[in-house]
């Protein structure tokens, strides 16, 4: 642990007690993130998603913005609303998501793959129809690119906000061209690999995007939302407001978002981006440092910052400098 680690030695224990009471790792049944040596998993250590979705604040901050977005969508809301326990256990589906990305993130290739086929069996059984009547399939292929834009999109806005690093347009390209491929493996087709290819698609899917009365309702309980920690309503505030900062302009302005709630959001707002250096201290040994040292990232887990680009750069390793 550096200098600056051990100054901030005596705030980590109560974080890392917040977020592990908030989102607990499994006891029993749980991944092994450390073998086989040398899996990559699906990314690997020289990957921006690696190092991207191990912030947690940038992380939860952009989950939460994704919440936002995905009750725009009629169809994708629909099947929430029929085939989830949401209303009495939302956290528990932010659980659930947090699992899936880490997993898919973090594991063997083995593991991950298996994670992903699962999700695929369950979604082969989540069907219905939306507010409007119009039939839904959890495992439609456009549904499946939504759900996957709402979120790469949100979590690349998380890092760029909260994040220790600079993310430029080629950072982002990279990130987005790397996480595809999780969502073409869920069954997704037409991904956008690029910023350019995002905004183009998410122009194309602004017309279908509503905010009806299923929309109130699901951020009238996010807004309630119980997590279990201390302090659990000013804990779920900043968040929420973090997660909210995150939202395009069109998607505020969708959600009925006034200059008054953007005014009082600001300070709440801001306050992870304080805080993330206290999170970064106090949350190491988690599946992504056991998923470095797998990987042959070394044992100390992935430095603070990346080393020098290689002559040349190139490809992700050229992209933050080697180690993501």
């Amino acid at each position: 642990m550096g200098t600056f680690g051990r100054l901030l030695r005596p705030a980590s224990a109560p974080i890392r007690r917040w977020v592990l009471s908030a989102f607990p790792r499994p006891q029993t049944g749980a991944i092994d993130y450390d073998h086989p040596p040398g899996d990559p998993g699906l990314f690997g250590p020289a990957s921006v998603t690696w190092r991207m979705h191990a912030d947690f604040c940038g992380m939860l901050a952009g989950g939460l913005c994704a919440l936002y977005l995905q009750t725009l969508h009629p169809r994708a809301l629909a099947g929430v609303w029929d085939h989830s326990n949401f209303r009495g256990d939302l956290v528990g589906r932010l659980r659930r998501t947090t699992a899936f990305v880490g997993a898919t993130t973090y594991a063997p290739t083995v593991a991950a793959n298996d994670m992903i086929e699962r999700v695929r069996a369950i979604h082969g059984h989540v069907r219905g129809t939306d507010e409007a009547g119009a039939p839904y399939a959890a495992d439609d292929p456009d549904l499946l690119t939504w759900v996957h834009v709402s979120e790469m999109s949100s979590f690349l806005a998380g890092f760029r906000a909260y994040g220790p690093l600079e993310v430029t347009d080629r950072v982002a390209d990279a990130y987005l061209d790397e996480t595809r491929r999780v969502a073409e493996a869920l069954g997704a087709r037409d991904v956008p690999g690029s910023v350019a290819a995002l905004d183009a698609y998410i122009e194309g899917v602004r017309p279908s995007l509503v905010f009806g009365e299923r929309s109130r309702t699901v951020l009238g309980i996010l807004a309630r939302l119980d997590l279990p920690v201390p302090l659990a309503g000013l804990s779920r505030d900043v968040f929420l407001h973090a997660g909210a900062a995150l939202l395009p302009g069109w998607a505020s302005e969708l959600l009925g978002r006034t200059d008054g709630d953007l005014r009082k959001a600001r300070l709440p707002a801001a306050t992870p981006r304080g805080m993330a250096p206290l999170f970064r201290a106090a949350l190491t040994g988690g599946g992504g440092a056991r998923a470095w040292r797998r990987g042959g990232g070394g044992a100390r887990g992935p430095p603070p910052r990346p080393p020098p680009p290689p002559a040349g750069g190139g490809g992700p390793r050229g992209v933050w400098g080697g180690a993501a």
